[in-house]
Protein backbone atom coordinates (compact mmCIF):
# COMPACT_ATOMS: atom_id res chain seq x y z
CA UNK A 1 0.00 0.00 0.00
CA UNK A 2 1.18 3.53 -0.81
CA UNK A 3 0.55 6.72 1.14
CA UNK A 4 0.48 10.45 0.48
CA UNK A 5 1.12 13.04 3.21
CA UNK A 6 -0.23 16.38 2.11
CA UNK A 7 -1.44 19.74 3.35
CA UNK A 8 -3.66 22.55 2.20
CA UNK A 9 -2.37 25.82 0.77
CA UNK A 10 -3.55 28.29 3.43
CA UNK A 11 -5.72 28.72 6.51
CA UNK A 12 -8.51 30.11 4.33
CA UNK A 13 -8.25 27.11 1.99
CA UNK A 14 -8.29 24.69 4.93
CA UNK A 15 -11.37 26.31 6.45
CA UNK A 16 -13.18 26.25 3.11
CA UNK A 17 -12.70 22.50 2.52
CA UNK A 18 -12.98 21.23 6.11
CA UNK A 19 -16.66 20.43 5.70
CA UNK A 20 -16.04 18.64 2.41
CA UNK A 21 -13.40 16.51 4.12
CA UNK A 22 -15.89 15.56 6.81
CA UNK A 23 -14.60 17.83 9.61
CA UNK A 24 -17.17 20.64 9.97
CA UNK A 25 -15.87 21.48 13.45
CA UNK A 26 -12.57 22.63 11.80
CA UNK A 27 -14.26 25.04 9.39
CA UNK A 28 -14.41 28.15 11.58
CA UNK A 29 -11.21 27.60 13.54
CA UNK A 30 -8.10 29.81 13.48
CA UNK A 31 -4.41 29.00 13.23
CA UNK A 32 -4.07 28.02 16.91
CA UNK A 33 -6.62 25.25 16.44
CA UNK A 34 -4.92 23.93 13.29
CA UNK A 35 -1.57 23.92 15.12
CA UNK A 36 -2.97 21.33 17.51
CA UNK A 37 -5.17 19.34 15.09
CA UNK A 38 -4.01 15.71 14.65
CA UNK A 39 -3.30 14.07 11.27
CA UNK A 40 -6.18 12.25 9.62
CA UNK A 41 -6.56 9.70 6.84
CA UNK A 42 -9.17 11.46 4.70
CA UNK A 43 -9.14 9.45 1.47
CA UNK A 44 -8.79 5.84 0.35
CA UNK A 45 -7.36 5.59 -3.15
CA UNK A 46 -7.36 2.94 -5.86
CA UNK A 47 -5.06 3.39 -8.88
CA UNK A 48 -5.03 1.29 -12.04
CA UNK A 49 -1.93 1.56 -14.25
CA UNK A 50 -2.11 1.47 -18.04
CA UNK A 51 -0.48 -1.95 -17.62
CA UNK A 52 -3.65 -3.12 -15.85
CA UNK A 53 -1.94 -3.38 -12.46
CA UNK A 54 -4.03 -2.10 -9.53
CA UNK A 55 -2.78 -0.68 -6.20
CA UNK A 56 -4.36 0.76 -3.04
CA UNK A 57 -3.37 3.88 -1.12
CA UNK A 58 -4.29 6.36 1.61
CA UNK A 59 -4.15 10.16 1.78
CA UNK A 60 -2.98 11.53 5.15
CA UNK A 61 -3.90 15.17 5.80
CA UNK A 62 -1.15 16.53 8.05
CA UNK A 63 -3.11 19.68 9.04
CA UNK A 64 0.09 21.68 8.43
CA UNK A 65 -0.50 25.14 6.97
CA UNK A 66 2.14 27.43 5.37
CA UNK A 67 1.10 30.20 7.80
CA UNK A 68 2.78 28.16 10.55
CA UNK A 69 6.15 28.91 8.97
CA UNK A 70 5.28 32.53 8.21
CA UNK A 71 4.21 32.99 11.84
CA UNK A 72 7.32 31.14 13.06
CA UNK A 73 5.28 28.34 14.60
CA UNK A 74 8.17 26.00 13.87
CA UNK A 75 7.46 23.47 16.61
CA UNK A 76 3.88 23.11 15.40
CA UNK A 77 5.04 22.67 11.79
CA UNK A 78 7.61 20.01 12.62
CA UNK A 79 5.19 18.18 14.91
CA UNK A 80 2.66 18.06 12.07
CA UNK A 81 5.03 16.24 9.74
CA UNK A 82 6.41 13.77 12.28
CA UNK A 83 2.92 12.93 13.56
CA UNK A 84 1.63 12.40 10.01
CA UNK A 85 4.53 10.04 9.27
CA UNK A 86 3.83 8.06 12.45
CA UNK A 87 0.14 7.94 11.52
CA UNK A 88 0.96 6.53 8.06
CA UNK A 89 3.34 3.93 9.45
CA UNK A 90 0.90 2.90 12.19
CA UNK A 91 -1.69 2.18 9.50
CA UNK A 92 0.64 -0.23 7.69
CA UNK A 93 1.47 1.91 4.66
CA UNK A 94 4.54 0.50 2.89
CA UNK A 95 5.78 3.63 1.07
CA UNK A 96 4.57 7.19 1.73
CA UNK A 97 5.40 10.39 -0.17
CA UNK A 98 6.00 13.62 1.75
CA UNK A 99 4.18 16.17 -0.39
CA UNK A 100 4.58 19.96 -0.59
CA UNK A 101 6.27 21.49 2.47
CA UNK A 102 6.35 18.13 4.28
CA UNK A 103 9.72 17.10 2.82
CA UNK A 104 11.15 20.63 3.08
CA UNK A 105 10.28 20.85 6.78
CA UNK A 106 11.67 17.35 7.38
CA UNK A 107 15.03 18.23 5.83
CA UNK A 108 15.41 21.84 6.95
CA UNK A 109 14.70 21.05 10.60
CA UNK A 110 16.68 17.79 10.63
CA UNK A 111 13.74 15.68 11.74
CA UNK A 112 15.67 12.48 11.03
CA UNK A 113 16.96 12.77 14.61
CA UNK A 114 13.38 12.24 15.85
CA UNK A 115 13.05 8.49 15.59
CA UNK A 116 10.26 7.84 18.09
CA UNK A 117 6.79 9.37 18.12
CA UNK A 118 4.88 8.12 21.17
CA UNK A 119 4.73 4.34 20.67
CA UNK A 120 5.92 4.39 17.01
CA UNK A 121 9.59 4.04 16.06
CA UNK A 122 9.80 5.64 12.62
CA UNK A 123 11.25 3.51 9.82
CA UNK A 124 12.52 6.12 7.39
CA UNK A 125 12.86 3.67 4.50
CA UNK A 126 9.03 3.71 4.39
CA UNK A 127 9.06 7.35 3.21
CA UNK A 128 10.11 9.23 0.08
CA UNK A 129 10.14 12.95 -0.68
CA UNK A 130 9.06 12.33 -4.27
CA UNK A 131 11.65 14.88 -5.36
CA UNK A 132 13.37 12.65 -7.94
CA UNK A 133 10.19 12.24 -9.97
CA UNK A 134 9.33 15.93 -9.51
CA UNK A 135 12.75 16.99 -10.80
CA UNK A 136 12.46 14.60 -13.75
CA UNK A 137 9.02 15.93 -14.70
CA UNK A 138 10.15 19.58 -14.45
CA UNK A 139 13.10 18.85 -16.73
CA UNK A 140 10.81 17.20 -19.28
CA UNK A 141 8.50 20.23 -19.01
CA UNK A 142 11.45 22.51 -19.80
CA UNK A 143 12.38 20.45 -22.86
CA UNK A 144 8.89 19.91 -24.27
CA UNK A 145 7.21 23.23 -23.41
CA UNK A 146 10.19 25.19 -24.78
CA UNK A 147 9.73 23.37 -28.08
CA UNK A 148 6.01 24.24 -28.11
CA UNK A 149 6.86 27.93 -27.61
CA UNK A 150 9.59 27.95 -30.25
CA UNK A 151 12.37 28.46 -27.68
CA UNK A 152 15.51 26.71 -28.89
CA UNK A 153 17.35 25.30 -25.87
CA UNK A 154 20.68 25.43 -27.70
CA UNK A 155 20.30 29.22 -27.78
CA UNK A 156 18.46 29.63 -24.47
CA UNK A 157 19.35 30.94 -21.03
CA UNK A 158 17.64 29.08 -18.18
CA UNK A 159 17.41 30.60 -14.70
CA UNK A 160 16.82 28.20 -11.80
CA UNK A 161 15.49 29.96 -8.69
CA UNK A 162 16.11 27.69 -5.72
CA UNK A 163 19.08 26.10 -7.50
CA UNK A 164 20.70 24.68 -4.36
CA UNK A 165 17.61 22.87 -3.12
CA UNK A 166 17.05 19.17 -3.67
CA UNK A 167 14.87 19.63 -6.75
CA UNK A 168 16.71 22.70 -8.04
CA UNK A 169 20.14 21.08 -7.97
CA UNK A 170 18.76 17.97 -9.72
CA UNK A 171 17.22 20.15 -12.44
CA UNK A 172 20.57 21.89 -12.93
CA UNK A 173 22.39 18.55 -13.25
CA UNK A 174 19.92 17.28 -15.85
CA UNK A 175 19.94 20.48 -17.91
CA UNK A 176 23.73 20.47 -17.87
CA UNK A 177 24.16 16.81 -18.82
CA UNK A 178 21.08 15.97 -20.91
CA UNK A 179 20.39 19.19 -22.84
CA UNK A 180 22.41 21.72 -24.81
CA UNK A 181 21.17 24.75 -22.85
CA UNK A 182 23.49 27.67 -23.58
CA UNK A 183 23.58 29.28 -20.14
CA UNK A 184 22.45 28.37 -16.64
CA UNK A 185 21.74 31.15 -14.13
CA UNK A 186 21.93 29.90 -10.54
CA UNK A 187 19.80 31.73 -7.95
CA UNK A 188 19.53 30.90 -4.24
CA UNK A 189 19.99 32.49 -0.82
CA UNK A 190 23.01 30.47 0.34
CA UNK A 191 26.10 31.67 -1.51
CA UNK A 192 28.33 28.86 -0.23
CA UNK A 193 25.98 26.20 -1.60
CA UNK A 194 25.72 28.11 -4.87
CA UNK A 195 29.49 28.05 -5.24
CA UNK A 196 29.56 24.31 -4.47
CA UNK A 197 26.91 23.66 -7.15
CA UNK A 198 28.75 25.82 -9.65
CA UNK A 199 31.95 23.88 -8.96
CA UNK A 200 30.14 20.55 -9.34
CA UNK A 201 28.60 21.56 -12.68
CA UNK A 202 31.70 23.30 -13.94
CA UNK A 203 29.44 26.02 -15.32
CA UNK A 204 26.60 28.38 -14.44
CA UNK A 205 26.50 32.03 -13.41
CA UNK A 206 25.65 32.94 -9.81
CA UNK A 207 23.31 35.93 -10.03
CA UNK A 208 20.60 37.68 -8.08
CA UNK A 209 16.96 37.36 -9.09
CA UNK A 210 16.62 40.91 -10.41
CA UNK A 211 19.69 40.47 -12.59
CA UNK A 212 18.56 37.06 -13.86
CA UNK A 213 14.98 37.84 -14.88
CA UNK A 214 15.67 40.03 -17.96
CA UNK A 215 18.25 37.51 -19.27
CA UNK A 216 16.23 34.30 -18.98
CA UNK A 217 14.27 32.64 -21.77
CA UNK A 218 13.09 30.05 -19.25
CA UNK A 219 12.69 30.49 -15.49
CA UNK A 220 12.36 27.40 -13.29
CA UNK A 221 10.96 28.43 -9.91
CA UNK A 222 11.60 25.77 -7.25
CA UNK A 223 12.36 27.96 -4.23
CA UNK A 224 10.59 26.91 -1.02
CA UNK A 225 8.45 29.89 -0.03
CA UNK A 226 5.31 29.93 2.13
CA UNK A 227 4.12 33.06 0.31
CA UNK A 228 3.97 34.03 -3.35
CA UNK A 229 6.32 36.44 -5.07
CA UNK A 230 5.65 39.45 -7.27
CA UNK A 231 7.45 39.62 -10.62
CA UNK A 232 7.23 42.60 -12.95
CA UNK A 233 6.34 40.96 -16.27
CA UNK A 234 7.59 43.95 -18.24
CA UNK A 235 11.22 43.08 -17.42
CA UNK A 236 10.91 39.56 -18.86
CA UNK A 237 11.81 38.42 -22.35
CA UNK A 238 9.08 37.59 -24.84
CA UNK A 239 8.55 34.74 -25.29
CA UNK A 240 9.40 33.60 -21.77
CA UNK A 241 8.50 30.31 -20.13
CA UNK A 242 7.94 30.37 -16.35
CA UNK A 243 7.74 26.96 -14.71
CA UNK A 244 6.35 27.27 -11.19
CA UNK A 245 7.37 24.16 -9.26
CA UNK A 246 6.32 25.38 -5.82
CA UNK A 247 3.41 24.31 -3.62
CA UNK A 248 1.55 26.51 -2.98
CA UNK A 249 2.21 27.90 -6.46
CA UNK A 250 4.28 31.06 -6.17
CA UNK A 251 3.66 32.60 -9.59
CA UNK A 252 0.56 31.18 -11.28
CA UNK A 253 -1.93 34.02 -10.82
CA UNK A 254 0.63 36.79 -10.40
CA UNK A 255 2.29 36.89 -13.84
CA UNK A 256 -0.20 37.46 -16.64
CA UNK A 257 1.24 39.17 -19.67
CA UNK A 258 1.33 38.62 -23.44
CA UNK A 259 4.30 36.52 -24.51
CA UNK A 260 4.82 35.07 -21.02
CA UNK A 261 3.66 31.52 -20.38
CA UNK A 262 3.28 30.23 -16.81
CA UNK A 263 3.25 26.44 -16.48
CA UNK A 264 2.48 24.56 -13.28
CA UNK A 265 5.70 22.67 -12.65
CA UNK A 266 6.05 19.20 -11.18
CA UNK A 267 2.55 18.15 -12.31
CA UNK A 268 1.85 15.02 -14.33
CA UNK A 269 -1.08 14.30 -16.59
CA UNK A 270 -2.49 10.81 -16.93
CA UNK A 271 -5.37 8.77 -18.30
CA UNK A 272 -5.26 6.32 -15.40
CA UNK A 273 -8.28 5.14 -13.51
CA UNK A 274 -7.78 6.78 -10.09
CA UNK A 275 -10.61 6.57 -7.60
CA UNK A 276 -10.15 9.48 -5.16
CA UNK A 277 -11.56 12.87 -4.22
CA UNK A 278 -8.54 14.64 -2.74
CA UNK A 279 -7.14 16.18 -5.96
CA UNK A 280 -10.24 18.36 -6.33
CA UNK A 281 -9.49 19.76 -2.87
CA UNK A 282 -5.79 20.60 -3.39
CA UNK A 283 -6.38 23.08 -6.23
CA UNK A 284 -5.65 20.85 -9.22
CA UNK A 285 -6.99 22.35 -12.46
CA UNK A 286 -8.21 19.02 -13.87
CA UNK A 287 -8.47 16.76 -10.79
CA UNK A 288 -9.37 13.60 -12.69
CA UNK A 289 -6.39 13.88 -15.02
CA UNK A 290 -3.63 15.69 -13.09
CA UNK A 291 -1.46 14.81 -10.12
CA UNK A 292 1.58 16.07 -8.21
CA UNK A 293 4.69 14.27 -9.41
CA UNK A 294 5.83 13.73 -5.81
CA UNK A 295 2.61 11.86 -5.07
CA UNK A 296 2.96 9.88 -8.29
CA UNK A 297 6.41 8.76 -7.11
CA UNK A 298 4.91 6.81 -4.21
CA UNK A 299 2.48 5.17 -6.65
CA UNK A 300 5.35 4.24 -8.96
CA UNK A 301 7.32 2.77 -6.06
CA UNK A 302 4.28 0.69 -5.10
CA UNK A 303 3.68 -0.43 -8.69
CA UNK A 304 7.32 -1.52 -8.99
CA UNK A 305 7.51 -2.84 -5.40
CA UNK A 306 10.48 -0.54 -4.71
CA UNK A 307 9.55 -0.09 -1.05
CA UNK A 308 12.43 2.22 -0.19
CA UNK A 309 13.11 5.91 0.38
CA UNK A 310 13.91 6.45 -3.31
CA UNK A 311 14.23 10.21 -2.76
CA UNK A 312 15.85 11.16 0.55
CA UNK A 313 18.25 13.80 1.84
CA UNK A 314 19.43 17.01 0.23
CA UNK A 315 21.26 17.05 -3.11
CA UNK A 316 21.48 13.30 -3.56
CA UNK A 317 19.37 13.05 -6.72
CA UNK A 318 21.37 11.61 -9.60
CA UNK A 319 20.61 11.68 -13.30
CA UNK A 320 20.56 7.87 -13.25
CA UNK A 321 17.82 7.84 -10.56
CA UNK A 322 15.84 10.45 -12.53
CA UNK A 323 16.03 8.24 -15.61
CA UNK A 324 15.02 5.18 -13.59
CA UNK A 325 11.91 6.80 -12.12
CA UNK A 326 11.22 8.42 -15.50
CA UNK A 327 11.08 5.02 -17.21
CA UNK A 328 8.63 3.77 -14.57
CA UNK A 329 6.58 6.96 -14.99
CA UNK A 330 6.18 6.38 -18.74
CA UNK A 331 5.53 2.67 -18.22
CA UNK A 332 2.57 3.30 -15.91
CA UNK A 333 1.03 6.15 -17.89
CA UNK A 334 2.23 9.47 -16.46
CA UNK A 335 3.42 12.35 -18.65
CA UNK A 336 4.47 15.97 -17.96
CA UNK A 337 1.75 18.61 -17.85
CA UNK A 338 2.29 20.91 -20.83
CA UNK A 339 0.83 24.15 -22.14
Amino acid sequence: MFGLIGHLTSLEHAQSVARELGYPEYADQGLDFWCSAPPQIVDNITVTSITGQKIEGRYVESCFLPEMLAARRIKAATRKIINAMAHAQKHGIDITALGGFSSIIFENFNLQQVRQVRNVILEFDRFTTGNTHTAYIICRQVEQAAKQLGINLSEATVAVCGATGDIGSAVCRWLDARTDVTELLLIARNQERLQELQAELGRGKIVGLEEALPQADIIVWVASMPKGVEIDPTVLKQPCLLIDGGYPKNLGTKVQHPGITVLNGGIVEHSLDIDWRIMSIVNMDVPARQLFACFAESMLLEFEKWHTNFSWGRNRITIEKMEQIGEASVKHGFRPLLI
